[in-house]
């Protein structure tokens, strides 16, 4: 099995997969799942002649579950350890979720000398938090009760939380009944520190100056019921600072849309690689 050695503190290794030839995709996944999570995006990259490349976040999947390094410092500093071992260029990186935030620190701190492109997609970006200059973010307590409710009780957490994920109260014909039980399945493996500790992290971490220095061509999709980070605090306020960029508005997605709208999401990530 393959695995990086991260030279952040508490150092760890990160599991990752590396298939297909070509110019290489690093995927990177949402909390609280695994890069597993990304297996119809690997497989029409892979069919279009692109090299596919997703790890585990340190405490999540196969990767090593340190006590600490649950920040996005640390984050960035293992996604180019993972880029530097592999010597990568013209990579493109695509985050979902809270790999987003992965995305934007990493050139934030370690600049786009090694990529071509990025992809945001129903990223966390800019800053979800409520402050005084960020108005419309979503209240510190909302993301305190989260943090309470998976050191209480994870498993019932993961539960309600993979609901909202799909929004699976609506209408969802056409995908799998199994798809939440899967998306447990990925997630109870991971650190419950870990588990705690991104939702701080996600939660409270402001991107906007990292935003401020992407300077390569960037695809944001998100969707426009995305319950969990919803579209107007995220996707469309990445749109606004990132100058150049495309974004693509999935009607009726949800948060999950990698796994619930597979169809349009491989086909808007494929025209963007053109």
């Amino acid at each position: 099995m393959p695995f990086v050695a991260t030279t952040s503190s508490p150092s760890t290794e990160l599991f990752y997969v590396d298939v297909g030839a070509g110019q290489p995709v690093v995927l990177i996944h949402g909390f609280p799942l695994s890069y597993a999570s990304w297996e119809n995006q690997i497989n029409a990259l892979v069919g279009a002649g692109y090299r596919a490349i997703a790890y585990d976040r340190r405490g999540f999947g196969a990767s090593g579950k340190p006590v600490g390094g649950y920040d996005y410092d640390t984050f960035a500093s293992d996604l180019n350890d993972l880029i530097t071992s592999l010597d990568l260029h013209d990579a493109v990186i695509a985050g979902f979720s809270m790999g987003g935030g992965e995305v934007a620190r990493y050139i934030g701190r370690y600049g786009s000398g090694r990529l071509s492109k990025i992809m945001l997609l129903g990223s966390i970006t800019p800053f979800l938090l409520k402050t005084a200059d960020n108005p419309d973010g979503a209240p510190k307590d909302l993301f305190d009760g989260m943090t309470d409710s998976v050191t209480k009780d994870r498993i019932s957490f993961l539960d309600t939380f993979f609901t909202n994920f799909y929004n699976w109260d609506q209408p969802h014909d056409g995908i799998s009944d199994d798809l939440i039980p899967y998306s447990k399945f990925l997630a109870w493996p991971a650190s419950a520190i870990a588990t705690q500790q991104c939702i701080e992290a996600f939660g409270t971490t402001d991107f906007r100056a990292d935003i401020a220095k992407i300077d390569i061509p960037t695809l944001i999709v998100h969707g426009d019921a995305d319950r969990i980070v919803p579209f107007p605090i995220s996707g469309k306020k990445s749109a606004a600072m990132i100058k150049g960029s495309r974004l693509e508005v999935l009607k009726g997605a949800p948060h999950g849309f990698a796994a619930t709208h597979p169809a349009q999401l491989n086909a808007l990530m494929l025209d963007f690689l053109k």
